[in-house]
């Protein structure tokens, strides 16, 4: 097939031999076959951002620690060199998401290197060798489909453990190996402690997972697991080996709506005491043009 122009910067410097085939093209990246000396690889090539369908969202930044102060100023102030850091932090989120979750025990592709936005990595396939199918593409049994479900919910454990929460989790998601599921496309991954949505987040993605094995064995559409790993976290009890029951107990007592409001406006009175302060600070490390 005719070489991609972004993979072929990677063929001259001797990273892949062979493009074969495009595996998929989603909305925010492309899939490639490739050789990579004796090994059968995925390059995912990404879309630059202005052809991308999912954008940059906030709610899944929020939380992403930025080390250079200089960098993480002109994000928050959305120059142009603001706006280059943040499009190559979204770009190396989920290389550095499967560095994170291959080394916490989560079954998600092996990296091999990121290179100007391309992410080299393993190729997942099923049992005779091809590539693997995506569990939206499969037929399950209902002993299947629960095992399953507790493999995902296994890995969704040890990610959070490991401080991170997919964010859009879902049986498109998740390809089929000979061992079972395999958590896919990381480019969105939410920090579990720093982000404000990650409580809805994580039991969003659990009830997806819920719906789709439900689907196979319907008694799972009435577990809980979602919220029963999120009071388990934020109650520092929840451990890569910890064995969920999927039952949950939900407050019975309603919110105090007046108490809230007042907790918010302190917060909003803060924060604007906040940026008043730096509005008054010299900005010394601010980038030239």
């Amino acid at each position: 097939m005719k070489i991609p122009k972004r993979l072929q910067p990677l063929i001259d410097d001797g990273l892949i031999n062979a493009v074969e085939q495009q595996l998929m093209s989603g909305k925010e990246a492309q899939v490639y076959v490739v050789r990579c000396g004796d090994e059968t690889c995925c390059a995912k090539v990404f879309k630059e951002a202005n052809k991308r369908s999912f954008k940059q969202a906030v709610q899944y930044q929020e939380g992403r620690k930025e080390r250079n102060s200089r960098r993480a100023r002109a994000m928050a102030k959305k120059t142009r060199y603001g706006q280059q850091q943040q499009e190559q932090a979204w770009l190396t989120a989920e290389v550095d998401a499967l560095y994170r979750l291959s080394s916490a025990g989560v079954r998600v592709p092996q990296p091999r290197g990121f290179v100007d936005g391309v992410l080299l990595m393993e190729m997942i396939t099923d049992a005779a060798g091809d590539v693997a199918p995506r569990l939206d593409d499969v037929t399950l049994t209902p002993e299947i489909a629960r095992e399953y479900y507790q493999k995902v919910l296994r890995d969704v454990v040890r990610m959070l453990c490991a401080g991170l929460i997919h964010g859009d989790l879902s049986e498109f998601n998740v390809l089929v190996d000979a061992d079972g599921p395999v958590i896919i496309d990381l480019p969105q991954a939410v920090d579990a402690a720093g982000n404000n949505g990650a409580e809805a987040m994580l039991e969003r993605d659990v009830n997806n997972m819920r719906g789709y094995f439900a689907r196979f064995a319907p008694e799972l559409a009435e577990t809980y697991y979602g919220e029963e790993m999120w009071a388990l976290y934020e109650a520092g009890e929840l451990h890569p080996d910890t064995t969920l029951t999927g039952d949950f107990t939900f407050a019975s007592h309603l919110a105090d709506v007046g108490e809230m409001l007042e907790i918010i406006d302190d917060v909003k009175e803060e924060e604007e005491e906040r940026l008043e302060r730096m509005r008054g600070e010299p900005d010394d490390d601010a980038p030239s043009y």
